[in-house]
């Protein structure tokens, strides 16, 4: 289908502004520039309440803590943020996990993992794993019941995947919003969905090129999960988008998880980018696929 008008019109204001492109700067301009079209958009009146919200460190990295109003326990949602391993923090996806909170009832924590190029990998794997793992050890304190999930979006979702894998044993399911699965990959949607659509091959580049050092194996599964052993694995949600250049590696991870065995809810939200959680103030469609998003999170952890 057509791309969605309100994400056009977004897209066309990013366009109009005149800011060079985010590959073209430094990762400091960029996390700047993204923290601009995220958390500064919010308002107070625009915040999704939740029960509480507390500040902590988790494994010697600085995390936040949603819970649900109500009585619980609740399930649990280890939450790693996108930004291709170089962006993003806590509050860039704050509003994403307050309504994964609040409308999935369940304890959100999110984590901010090291960034490169400071950290290359495999510092955000190590800091996923050593995260999750501290939150199995202590989901009474978390307020959970005994369901423990890892989600995110893109680099969150490439993390979660890896995590999913590495902590079988542990995870009880994984929600994987448009994930990076295959660093060295060839797809189609790459080609397709390249240019023009907010995230594109020139910053897709950049990005790999600050997380991944020159002598990385480029088929290691610490970084590309598609590659690794996906038996008995947990369920899992898993959503794409139409005009992103990594739905096609999303699709197919779900794919083989499917043929391990392994349980799918799968969706791809047609007429949608890459980075369409956070831009349903200008979206509808948009907003309704947080909202689809959030609903099969809800079933999957409930």
């Amino acid at each position: 289908m057509p791309l969605d008008p309100g994400t056009a019109a977004l897209l066309q204001l990013i366009a109009d502004a005149g800011y060079p492109p985010m590959h073209a700067g430094t990762p400091e301009s960029a996390r700047k520039g993204f923290r601009a079209l995220t958390a500064d958009v919010v308002t107070p009146e625009t915040r999704v309440p939740v029960g509480s919200v507390e500040d902590l460190t988790v494994a010697g990295r600085p995390a936040r803590l949603y819970r649900p109003a109500g009585d619980g326990p609740f399930p649990t949602l280890v939450f790693f943020h996108g930004g291709g391993f170089v962006i993003g923090d806590l509050d860039t996806h704050d509003q994403t996990c307050r309504r994964l909170c609040s409308g999935a009832d369940t304890v959100v924590l999110a984590v901010d993992y090291r960034l490169a190029p400071e950290a290359p990998y495999p510092a955000a794997a190590d800091d996923a794993l050593a995260a999750t793992q501290w939150a199995a050890d202590h989901l009474d304190e978390l307020g959970g019941n005994d369901v423990l999930a890892v989600g995110g979006d893109s680099a969150g979702g490439n993390l979660s995947a890896v995590v999913a894998q590495t902590l079988r044993d542990r995870v009880t399911g994984q929600v994987l919003i448009y994930p990076a699965t295959h660093m060295a990959g060839d797809y189609a949607s790459r080609t397709e969905n390249g240019e023009g659509y907010f995230l594109d091959t020139a910053t897709m580049t950049w990005f790999v090129g600050h997380y991944l050092d020159s002598g990385v194996d480029l088929d290691d599964v610490g970084h590309s999960p598609l590659l690794g052993d996906l038996v008995g694995l947990p369920p899992a949600v898993v959503v794409t988008a139409e005009f992103d250049p990594l739905r096609d590696e999303g699709e197919a991870y779900a794919d083989a998880l499917e043929a391990a065995g392994v349980r799918v809810d799968r969706t791809r939200y047609d007429g949608l980018v890459h980075g369409f959680i956070d831009m349903g103030f200008m979206s509808a469609a948009a907003a309704a696929a947080v909202d689809d998003l959030v609903a099969r999170t809800r079933a999957l952890l409930h």
